[in-house]
């Protein structure tokens, strides 16, 4: 990159946004967003115009991340944990009185929100696993009173779905090998029955939506008998079911429902970029409308009551997200607000879609970002694993890449086997390839990247968090020749103990982690084989680790024992533990030190920018 392309601040790609997430009130009258108030995030509410603009929450530790309308227009949601260990608790502010109660203040237990129904708009269901750690039950929340009222005991269900009514109707039931069949019930009173039957290889990809409006049909995402997730709506009468939407190669990503209705209004396949299937001819031109009016990616993120006025988000590559109200009488766009405004000031990288067929034919798909204004030619490059490992690297703004391009590296994504979004074939394929198959996915994208001219092949940093912390370890460890240096953000070093340590409330399907990884008695050769600890003595490459004390899925004591590994053996490395953070860091002030660390740390190895 040329000394003359201006450096973006951390502080505008890595701190709070300026505004974001907006959602409207039922009535359309009022929205609501986040954004700092004394340097930490919090809900905003405002005219629909955002004028007569005031925080309503007073957070002045992690700040406010989701928030959500009550369906009776008078009180904002939103949960909130304590130090990053993910037991929610969930807030309910008054937009009128500004009084901010936590409903669920219960120390050690999470809460979930199952479901929210117009026509009660005074309760709430939550699913809250107060009596047994390992499964939520649940409960009748009345927002006015803060009465809880159980109605639901949790029998094993790691899923719970309500009807219109509230009453729990349809469940995901684990079995002892993995599976996870989807139970139906007709009335509260009535006995459960498998609606379908979902082996382990569907597990990832099958689950419960939604019912319609009368309960008597569910639609359900599945790729039993298919390869990728489709779209069924299931009589609960016959038990027959109805494909909607499919596709051969990619899974269903999201299902718009018509919030009164229930019935489907289009379906949505995440491939190189969002791609919205229209099903319901009346939002057909709204769509239309949408999707001429700016680049990027449409989403339609709220609605009014009335169904008259959506929230609708564009997400590109290279800018801000935008957010926009959208009047669907007269199909007309109003601009509300940019997350990140300041980045319009900077000429950010595009991210190109990129494919390639892995050592054994498996065609891996992911996205190549390079600098703006040089030739992409050579370039210091880092390969950026995604978390999961079940989950997929998407086309749109991130500002990890954008950061990276920026500072002179190209930035490899790869959606290597075990990440979904491609069917179950690819998710499958993954299954005990830990440190294995899926490695060798990333070594031959860093090949392919070699290979086209991009990537400079002694300069190639691998970088990641949670599974692709992991990744960054075996890179470390495993093939320390093919990588100038690593960084592993909340990465486990140990799968044995991993696996041993998980959030109770996981406990009812941790045997997806055996059957996907490896079962920490029957098979801890295999673990230990895959493990970067098993190897830290072969580490020669530089390594910064970063961790959160309270990590909930990640223990505390993951990077810790690799740390004391690569200390005994006198091996350099860095390691930064954050004492207030859990599974990544939401306080800007850590974002701040985590990423001037990673920063220096690439220059230093890699030869790219740094901010002063």
């Amino acid at each position: 990159m040329t000394t003359e392309t201006p450096l973006i601040p951390r502080e505008i790609l890595f701190g709070d946004p300026e505004r974001d997430s907006p959602v409207i009130s039922p009535d359309g009258q009022q929205l609501a967003w986040l954004a700092p108030d004394e340097g930490v995030l919090n809900v905003w509410v405002g005219d629909a115009d955002l004028t007569n603009a005031r925080p309503i929450t007073q957070d002045r530790d992690r700040g406010i991340h989701v928030v959500v309308w009550a369906h009776d227009g008078r009180h904002l949601l939103y949960i909130q944990d304590e130090g990053g260990d993910e037991d929610w608790h969930l807030h309910a502010v008054d937009v009128h009185q500004g009084t901010d109660r936590d409903l669920t203040p219960f120390e050690g237990v999470q809460a979930r929100v199952v479901a929210m129904e117009r026509s009660s708009p005074d309760r709430i269901m939550v699913g809250l696993n107060l009596d047994n750690e390992q499964l939520h039950d649940g409960y009748l929340l009345t927002l006015s009173t803060g009465e809880l009222e159980k109605v639901f005991d949790n029998p094993g269900f790691v899923q719970l779905l309500a009807d219109t009514d509230y009453q729990v109707r349809a469940a995901v039931a684990p079995t002892p090998d993995g599976g996870m069949p989807i139970q139906v019930r007709d009335t509260a009173d009535d006995a459960w029955r498998t609606l379908l039957d979902v082996p382990a290889d569907d597990a990832l990809s099958t689950a419960p939506l939604a019912f319609t409006r009368d309960g008597q049909s569910l639609w359900v995402l599945s790729s039993v008998d298919a390869n990728a997730s489709r779209l069924l709506r299931y009589d609960l009468t016959t038990g027959q079911a109805r494909t909607v939407r499919s596709d051969p190669s990619y899974d269903v990503t999201d299902v718009r429902l018509h919030p009164e209705t229930r019935e489907v209004q289009w379906v949505s396949f995440l491939r190189e970029r969002l791609h919205h299937e229209v099903i319901d001819d009346e939002v057909a031109d709204d769509l239309a409308v949408l999707e001429q009016a700016e680049r990027g990616d449409v989403s339609v993120l709220d609605e009014t009551f009335s169904d008259a006025t959506w929230i609708v988000a564009y997400q590109r590559d290279d800018g801000p997200v935008r957010y926009h109200r959208y009047d669907r009488d007269h199909q007309q766009l109003t601009f509300l607000l940019e997350n990140r405004p300041a980045l319009s000031s900077y000429e950010l990288a595009q991210m190109e879609p990129i494919r390639l067929m892995a050592r054994d034919g498996l065609e891996l798909h992911g996205y190549l970002t390079t600098p703006p204004d040089v030739e992409p030619r050579g370039l210091p490059t880092v390969l950026l694993v995604h978390g999961g490992p079940w989950h997929r690297d998407a086309w749109g703004y991130d500002g990890e890449v954008q950061w990276l391009a920026n500072r002179g590296y190209a930035v490899l994504q790869i959606n290597f086997r075990g990440s979904t979004g491609y069917g179950k074939d690819v998710v499958n394929a993954g299954d005990r390839e830990w440190g294995a198959k899926m490695h060798d996915d990333l070594l031959d994208a860093v090949d392919w990247a070699v290979e086209q001219g991009y990537a400079d092949p002694d300069r190639v940093a691998i970088y990641g968090g949670s599974y692709g912390g992991y990744a960054a370890l075996v890179g470390a460890t495993f093939t320390p020749d093919r990588f100038a240096c690593a960084v592993d953000l909340v990465g486990p070093s140990n799968l044995k103990t991993l696996i041993e340590s998980v959030p109770p409330y996981w406990e009812p399907m941790v045997v997806q982690f055996h059957n996907r990884i490896g079962h920490p008695e029957h098979d801890e050769d295999l673990l230990w084989e895959r493990s970067p600890l098993s190897k830290a003595d072969q580490v020669s490459i530089p390594l910064l680790i970063a961790q959160g004390a309270n990590d909930p899925r990640v223990k505390q004591a993951e990077p810790e024992q690799i740390v004391a590994a690569l200390r005994e053996r006198g091996i350099d490395h860095e390691y930064l533990l954050f004492e207030d953070e859990g599974h990544g860091f939401v306080k800007p002030d850590n974002r701040m030190r985590f990423y001037a660390a990673a920063e220096a740390f690439l220059a230093e190895h890699l030869g790219g920018r740094r901010e002063p």
